[in-house]
């Protein structure tokens, strides 16, 4: 999400925020409510559509939202997709998204209030890591053709009683309605959004052999002030990676592996 979608994002977001304080632990409903129109508008593009039309008035598409909503919604969700409905967007699918991340920012907000947030994030990247080794397990998880109540069914066989209710209702979400995107892929960027509001950038970290405790603070010490900023390590131990570690915050991947530098030298003198 780019230019005009991304600042009213950035603006709805920041606006939201106080509402979602405000609420503690009720955000999580709200967040619910967001999560079904989301669903809604998936569902309608004509609906879509109207929201996202530069030509209509914000208070014309405020409107309609009041109208749609009328029935059953909190009043600080309709205020927040009024604030929605008045933005600018470049498309109505990033109308939609920005909505699906709102939704999310409410549930990790109620997870904060009771301070469960580190808990949370955590919970889904124990959960992802999980899932590497079980292909069968993620394909089924983000298969569109699977009946969403299936999908939904292996994540609270697999997590349900044993992690945070945030963590089940997002990693739940996640498989219900994929909206385009993969099971695992859509755990990491929630448990990215957790760790950014939490303040902290997270480092995935590869290695072959557990890290000590010394070592883990070293690693953090130096990515902390490479970025600027706290820096949360999530260390998986994989036997593929011969030496080294390899290393990724967000889209830049630190890759200093054995197997990684034997592959660039085959592969400099192929060519």
């Amino acid at each position: 999400m780019r230019g005009t979608s991304q600042a009213s994002l950035t603006a709805i977001r920041e606006q939201s925020e106080a509402v979602y304080k405000a609420a503690g632990t009720n955000a999580q409903t709200l967040g619910e409510q967001l999560f079904v129109v989301v669903d809604a508008l998936d569902s309608s593009g004509s609906l879509r559509r109207s929201l996202a039309d530069p030509s209509r008035t914000g208070e014309d598409k405020a409107a309609l939202i009041r109208s749609v909503l009328a029935n059953g919604f909190d009043d600080r969700t309709i205020s927040i997709m009024e604030n929605v409905a008045k933005s600018r967007w470049s498309s109505d699918r990033d109308l939609v998204d920005a909505i699906s991340l709102l939704a999310i920012d409410a549930y990790l907000s109620a997870a904060e209030s009771r301070d469960a947030l580190e808990t949370v994030e955590s919970e889904l990247f124990v959960l992802t890591r999980a899932l590497s080794g079980q292909r069968e397990a993620r394909q089924a998880l983000s298969d569109p053709s699977t009946d969403s109540s299936i999908r939904v069914k292996l994540v609270h066989d697999l997590i349900a009683g044993r992690a945070d209710e945030v963590t089940v209702a997002l990693a739940a979400r996640a498989a219900a309605a994929p909206r385009g995107e993969r099971f695992v892929p859509a755990l990491g960027r929630i448990g990215d959004m957790a760790a950014t509001r939490r303040a902290r950038k997270v480092a995935y970290v590869s290695t072959s052999r557990a890290l000590s405790d010394t070592q883990i603070e070293r690693l953090e010490s130096i990515l902390s002030a490479q970025y600027g900023q706290d820096i949360q390590l999530n260390v998986t131990v994989d036997p593929a990676v011969v030496g080294g570690m390899r290393v990724q915050i967000g889209a830049e991947v630190v890759d200093t592996t054995i197997l990684t530098r034997l592959t660039d030298a085959r592969r400099r003198l192929a060519s």
